[in-house]
């Protein structure tokens, strides 16, 4: 009996997951997140109707590990004069002239113990092709939800691909 405890003590929980409903790629995973932004911004109206390329307002992901959102003082390039008189235009001017950053909510979520190097994939893949691989058609979105679920699986798929001869071992990722 004691060699059979450690099952005995997962067959409550196998009962319990065996009765929930969702797909099983997807526990934890928030794809198609889109939590509700401080200030609208369209990146079909950005990166699709103007074409602003992605490197423009995020030009960290060519020269570091993450990412970044954009500074109000990249923003502030082009809406120092266009569309001044729109309500969310001027919030993010009164910010600007205040050195307020805004608020904005993180839409791609990782773990903690999952570091994603933004400047290595752009270096091999080149952007858009970087950025649609994970972000999706993001000049297609209204509104940015996280397109793919970004599992380990999903970014391992993509790795062991022949074309991207990319590395598998757990160092890559986690470090």
């Amino acid at each position: 009996m004691r060699r059979h405890l450690p099952m005995l003590l997962l067959l409550p929980a196998l009962v319990l997951l065996a009765g929930c409903d969702f797909e099983w790629g997807s526990i934890g995973y928030n794809k198609g997140y889109a939590p509700e932004q401080p200030i609208a911004f369209s990146h079909e109206l950005h990166a699709g109707t103007y074409k602003v390329p992605c490197l423009f307002c995020h030009s960290t992901a060519e020269r570091a590990n993450h990412s970044a959102v954009p500074s109000l003082n990249i923003c502030m390039n082009c809406h120092i004069v266009v569309a001044t008189d729109k309500p969310d235009i001027q919030k993010m001017s009164e910010a600007y002239r205040a050195n307020k950053p805004i608020a904005w909510q993180k839409v791609h979520l990782l773990p903690d113990h999952v570091k994603f190097n933004h400047k290595r994939h752009v270096e091999r893949f080149g952007a858009p092709n970087s950025c649609h691989t994970c972000h999706g058609p993001v000049e297609t979105m209204e509104v940015m939800y996280q397109h793919s679920n970004l599992s380990m699986g999903w970014c391992i798929n993509c790795h062991r691909d022949p074309a991207h001869q990319a590395p598998v071992n757990c160092s890559t990722c986690h470090y």
